[in-house]
């Protein structure tokens, strides 16, 4: 209900004809300094019904809602942002001067969506966001504020997990990106592609991205970890095969990602084809984000897939040949489903070997048990630890002694 004071001021501002929005602008000034917490809406509301109904004219309207949209930014009531401004919005696109209030409604959608976003109401941010003309040839809008748009919007869905919708209006973004100078709208743009990539579950093209985001000079020290650290999460969860291993050596070969403690030990025993225990995956489910953990279609996650079918690659560098029902066992899994695991990273070439169904037995190809090929890539691998070894000792005596290390260590 309307306060009397407010509904005395509002009646005597309508009868001063000549000086009509002299007493608006007083009246929302006094709501604005004075507000009463209890009427605040409803007072605010009588004055835009007010105000339409006068039909003021398009350049004092105008005025009016500027100073409206103003007082309720300065209130920093986000429900009032939000029931205010639709109610406020409605009036605007069905009244006659439409058209004319176009830079207005932009700024109260905007408005509405900053609301909304301080209620953590992502999907409805966006929503608001996704009404703004920007498009209109109504009204001339830079590729830069479009982007700036876009990017909340991509960002909002991605809150909410809805990649499809996320990845619609990052592909809008892509048309004009190359128009933006801003770097923290580059940044933003390629970050979203990393999270939308990864939604997506293509994980190998995300921790790409993320990689080369880890290397940015625009985000700070800590982030850059964090990225680092959702590329090493990415390709632990990609298919086994050639490509992971190269991402998987690209990363452990990343000094910074020694300091990522939970990532780094699964991240080693990855790479050196280790086998993984139950307890080392659980550990490590454990800093995975939900749609990582998601079921596919044959029931089983994302990472229990991964670290299958990595054991799996581990077995072929340890075994010559092995039965389906061992195999099984080793992974956890039942005889025939080993077969058909292993049938299929065959026919993807992401593993080498063949079947023996009538013994029941895998053979594999090109793994540590086969031979020289085998002992040569073992002492390859064996050199190459060593030799990182040495330089991190070396770097470590450096910073603690390197008086010490320029006398005496050729570096």
């Amino acid at each position: 209900m309307v306060s009397p004071k407010v509904a005395e001021a509002l009646a005597r501002a309508r009868q001063e004809a000549p000086a009509l929005i002299d007493g608006y602008q007083s009246l929302i000034e006094a709501i604005k300094t004075n507000p009463s917490p209890n009427t605040l809406t409803a007072d605010l509301r009588a004055v835009v019904d007010a105000l339409f109904a006068d039909q003021l004219g398009i350049i004092k309207t105008r005025d009016l809602i500027i100073l409206l949209i103003d007082t309720i930014r300065t209130l920093q009531n986000p429900d009032l942002s939000i029931s205010l401004g639709s109610y406020l919005v409605t009036l605007m696109i069905t009244s006659t001067h439409s058209a004319l209030l176009l830079e207005q409604t932009m700024a109260i959608r905007e408005m509405i969506a900053a609301a909304h976003e301080a209620n953590e109401d992502f999907l409805d941010a966006a929503k608001a966001l996704a009404e703004i003309p920007i498009e209109t040839s109504q009204l001339r809008v830079s590729d830069a504020e479009k982007a700036a748009v876009w990017i909340r919007i991509v960002r909002n869905y991605l809150e909410v997990d809805d990649s499809t919708s996320a990845e619609a209006y990052h592909n809008k973004l892509k048309n004009v990106m190359h128009n933006v100078d801003d770097p923290e709208l580059g940044l933003h743009f390629r970050l979203s592609a990393g999270r939308i990539q990864d939604s997506n579950r293509q994980f190998l093209v995300a921790c790409k991205t993320y990689h080369d985001l880890s290397f940015s000079p625009v985000i700070a020290e800590e982030e850059r970890l964090h990225t680092l650290s959702m590329a090493i999460k990415c390709a632990i969860l990609a298919p086994a095969g050639p490509a992971r291993s190269r991402a998987l050596g690209l990363l452990y070969k990343d000094e910074r990602s020694a300091g990522l403690v939970e990532e780094h030990s699964i991240l080693e025993k990855m790479f050196f084809d280790r086998l993984l225990s139950p307890a080392e995956v659980d550990n490590f489910a454990q800093g995975l984000m939900p749609h990582q953990l998601a079921k596919t279609a044959d029931g089983s996650t994302v990472l229990a897939k991964a670290v299958v079918e990595h054991n799996l690659l581990s077995a072929s560098r340890l075994y010559s040949n092995i039965g389906f029902d061992e195999l099984g066992l080793l992974l956890g899994l039942d005889g025939n489903k080993a077969e058909d695991t292993t049938a299929r990273m065959i026919e993807q070439g992401r593993l080498s070997g063949s079947i023996d169904q009538i013994d029941r037995i895998i053979w594999f190809e090109g793994g540590e048990a086969s031979g020289r090929r085998g002992e040569m890539r073992r002492w390859d691998g064996n050199v190459q630890a060593l030799a990182e070894d040495v330089e991190r000792l070396t770097d470590a005596l450096q910073a603690e002694f390197p008086e010490f290390v320029a006398t005496q260590i050729a570096v």
